[in-house]
């Protein structure tokens, strides 16, 4: 099938198209492979097409597929030669399938998208996937996916629609899911035109047929002989007996077949020769060598103060003149490759193994503490900044491939802790977990159980755990390493102080908020006694224990509590891009919408969104849950429509990222189904409380408050949808486990029983109805004071059953004093207000606040 067979119409040659993204330069002495570029254009047509090695029957080593074969330079030539033919094409690195997404997110901005800083990873990536599928603003696209290892890791990010896609493989099972095109080594014709190409001068076509039968016509290795000769100046016989010195040792040390002995022999004759003219640069391939095969900072090789560098290493980085001289010369030799633009360093794979294999054990070792030293000094100390978290993903990529956990160097391990608290702040958790886990299992076999840095990752690890959802985990890692931290690090220690601040956090998770609360007091004044009243790590608690007077029913403490660790922090410096600053913005928000101002919840809520959404993202744990509360906000004051928008995305976005049982989850489908509820559909909201209700009780346990709360609210729709008779029994039922748990005179047990009072109003028990409405207005005034909104609704309810019961003047009485004050505090728009006046019956429904 021609191109033209496919129906794009011509277009004027050497036409860039209209995105152009993340494509390689094309290699300048790209040969041959005319055949299969051609039989590529042709099977691309409206069907995924995979490029992947045919073993060369010579070398049956080959028959998994080498790298060096040429792969991703033919779909980087194919890109370049028929780039007219395209109106959008766009490169991106399939060997990590975790940032697939982020690449193909940041293709919507060129299509008329917002982009994911806008609207989060997975949705940026699905508009850009449904922009592709629909041919809308282009048609004519090209996505390449470089590197891509198992066909299931990308079957959900592989576009449809009337553009191509290129995928470069080493996995032969992509032959099942996509058409292949075998990329072979070259031919001898191929062989000698590449040669030819790289030696302009010096070579003849015989000399070059000789000499790519000698390397099996190997693409990678005759770049890398081709290199050396040019660079050099020796002649094809020089090298064939060189090469021939070569062979034989090496078939006879048995190298495993992922070395293909073409390579390994035109490796080790460049290597040879560049450790004859350039040492330092043999020096520094090396210690790329044990690296990750991602691209390196050049900067990372700078001198380290204090580390475990190599003297030749430690006097070629201090000198930039020669360490710049070394790496243009690796270049030249063909061993690395040079990106000039973003200043990075990269070698392939293949040869960071052939340059590991080479080396005996000690030096191994050796320049694997280096890397560890280098990799150490280059992370900042900073994880907020902007700067600071591009290069924590710089190095992220290396972490695994250089065996970080492995090392028992302290400054290394602190790098490693580093590592989790970038992890952290940048909402990856599930990321911070794994590593975390790692960490505790390389460094307990290596030091022991009570090694400070196990104990420290141990503390980072709960409280990823914690981030998760799985807080029964979490509250066993905290009691059982808090001992041992108090006779190790001492009880004033700060990471002492935290486990035990993650305590506080443990109790509060298993509903004993009370407990919580007294145990974070005494956490605060430990704080302020150690590090002062303005230390961060005092703020945190300080905002600790803001949550637990939430919790307690102490709204107004709670506010003035988020309220000064908020105004602290914001005074000690730079806020940009802090979790913790948007923790206190919104815990002020949530404690002054607890308060019953609903109109300042939203403007505080409002700001504290925004900051989330600029600094931190909009798929950012933290920042979701301020969309949450700014959604609870929002429809308390009335904005019902702006408050679904809010819920249903954070739902949605929840949903996807952490799945159904995660409490963040949770939470906002206890949001939405408040907010279905409140704009009449009953039904999906009872459908949606019910669920949730079950899940909270998996979440927390059957005892937690908050699933005594969502039987509440689920007690409230069946109520709402005339069935009072199954309302008032699960209301009692969750009022009694309230008041069990947090007393009589909580606002959560309050809820529950103006809510169990509307149910005995509608069963026509009246006299109870009354009984149990006086009560609870009275602890409600007692608690929260005359004009907040919730003993306002428990008023205005009573109204209603006093009238019922015939005691019209308490009655209006009390009606009139209740509207009064609605005007007064909400105005007299409100819904509620209206509500009131109109004779109509409030409710008191339950959001949880996360924990």
């Amino acid at each position: 099938m021609t191109a033209s067979q496919g129906g794009f119409p011509d277009r004027s040659r050497n036409r860039f198209p209209e995105v152009w993204g993340r494509v390689p330069p094309r290699h300048k002495n790209f040969t041959g492979r005319a055949e299969q570029l051609n039989e590529l254009r042709a099977g691309l047509m409206n069907q995924v097409t995979a490029v992947v090695p045919t073993p060369e029957p010579i070398v049956p080593r080959t028959l998994h597929g080498y790298g060096g074969v040429g792969k991703t330079l033919m779909a980087v030539e194919y890109a370049h030669r028929f780039r007219e033919e395209y109106d959008l094409v766009w490169w991106i690195m399939a060997d990590q399938p975790g940032l697939v997404r982020s690449a193909l997110a940041h293709l919507a901005p060129h299509l008329n998208l917002p982009g994911p800083a806008v609207t989060g990873v997975e949705d940026a990536a699905n508009g850009v996937l449904e922009a592709l599928r629909r041919g809308d603003p282009y048609s004519r696209w090209l996505l390449v996916f470089d590197n891509a290892d198992e066909p299931e890791e990308l079957n959900d990010v592989i576009p449809q629609g009337p553009g191509h896609v290129l995928i470069t493989t080493r996995n032969h099972r992509w032959g099942g899911v996509a058409e292949t095109v075998p990329v072979n080594v070259f031919s001898e014709r191929e062989s000698v035109e590449f040669l030819t190409r790289r030696i302009p001068r010096g070579i003849t076509a015989e000399e070059a047929a000789e000499l790519a039968e000698a390397l099996g016509h190997l693409p990678l290795a005759l770049e890398q002989a081709g290199a050396l000769q040019a660079e050099t100046g020796m002649s094809v016989q020089e090298y064939l007996g060189l090469l021939s010195e070569r062979t034989g040792p090496l078939l006879r040390e048995g190298k495993p077949p992922e070395y293909p002995q073409p390579m390994t022999a035109a490796w080790q004759l460049s290597v040879a020769k560049l450790q004859e003219n350039l040492p330092e640069a043999m020096d520094l391939l090396r210690c790329c060598a044990f690296f990750g095969p991602e691209p390196i900072p050049r900067d990372l090789f700078f001198p380290v103060e204090e580390g475990h560098v190599r003297p030749e290493m430690a006097e070629l980085m201090a000198d930039p003149i020669r360490l710049s001289k070394a790496i243009g010369q690796l270049g030249r030799y063909a061993l690395v490759r040079l990106d000039n633009t973003n200043r990075t360093i990269q070698v392939h794979r293949l040869i960071q193994a052939l340059v590991r294999e080479e080396l005996d054990e000690y030096t191994q070792e050796t320049i694997r503490v280096e890397v560890w030293s280098l990799l150490s000094a280059a992370a900042p100390t900073s994880f907020t900044d902007s700067a600071a978290q591009a290069r924590y993903l710089e190095l992220l990529s290396h972490m695994r491939p250089a065996r970080v956990a492995e090392s028992d160097l302290s400054e290394v391990r602190e790098f490693g802790l580093n590592m989790l608290n970038f992890l952290y702040n940048s909402g990856n958790y599930e990321t911070a977990s794994r590593y975390a886990r790692n960490f505790i299992e390389r460094w307990t076999a290596d030091s022991g159980r009570a090694d400070p840095y196990v104990l420290r990752a141990q503390a980072k690890y709960a409280n990823r755990l914690r981030d998760l959802g799985r807080f029964s985990e979490a509250r066993d890692i905290n009691r059982a390493i808090l001992p041992l931290m108090n006779d190790i690090l001492g009880p004033d220690h700060p990471d002492t102080l935290a486990v035990l601040s993650g305590r506080g956090a443990d109790y509060r998770s298993h509903g004993d908020f009370w407990k919580a609360r007294e145990h974070d007091e005494e956490v605060l004044n430990r704080y302020e006694d150690a590090f002062g009243p303005n230390d961060a790590a005092t703020l945190r608690a300080l905002n600790n224990l803001a949550l637990d007077h939430a919790l307690t029913s102490d709204f107004t403490t709670a506010q003035k509590e988020h309220e000064r660790a908020y105004m602290l922090f914001k005074r000690s410096g730079p806020v940009g891009g802090s979790p913790a600053l948007l923790s206190y913005w919104n815990g002020m928000a949530q404690a002054v919408r607890l308060a019953g101002d609903f109109t300042e919840a939203c403007d505080l809520g409002e700001d504290a969104l925004a900051y989330g959404r600029e600094q931190l993202g909009v798929d950012d744990p933290r920042t979701l849950r301020a969309q949450v509360d700014l959604s609870i906000a929002r429809r308390l004051s009335g904005e019902v429509d702006e408050a679904l928008e809010l819920g249903q995305d954070a739902h949605s976005r929840y949903l996807r990222l952490y799945g159904i049982n995660h409490p963040s989850t949770l939470a906002a489908a206890m949001c939405l189904a408040n907010l279905w509820r409140a704009t009449g559909e009953l039904a999906g909201a009872l459908e949606l409380a019910e669920d949730t209700d079950q899940r909270y009780a998996q979440a927390y346990g059957h005892d937690h408050p908050y699933k005594h709360g969502c039987t509440s609210n689920v007690a409230l729709l069946y109520r709402l949808m005339g069935d009072p008779a199954r309302s008032r029994s699960m209301n009692e039922s969750a009022l009694a486990a309230l008041e069990a748990r947090l007393g009589r005179d909580h606002h959560y047990t309050l809820a529950a029983a103006t809510n169990l009072a509307g149910d005995l109003a509608a069963l026509d028990e009246i006299d109870n109805a009354v009984r149990l409405g006086r009560g609870t207005l009275r602890r409600f005034r007692s608690l929260v004071g005359e004009d907040h909104p919730s003993a306002l609704a428990c008023a205005s309810n009573l109204a209603l059953d006093l009238r019922a019961a015939q005691d019209t003047v308490a009655a209006k009485e009390l009606a009139e004093r209740t509207h009064t004050a609605y005007v007064r505090t909400l105005g007299r728009e409100h819904g509620f207000t209206s509500a009131c006046e109109e004779g109509r019956r409030l409710v008191s429904d339950f959001d949880p606040p996360l924990l």
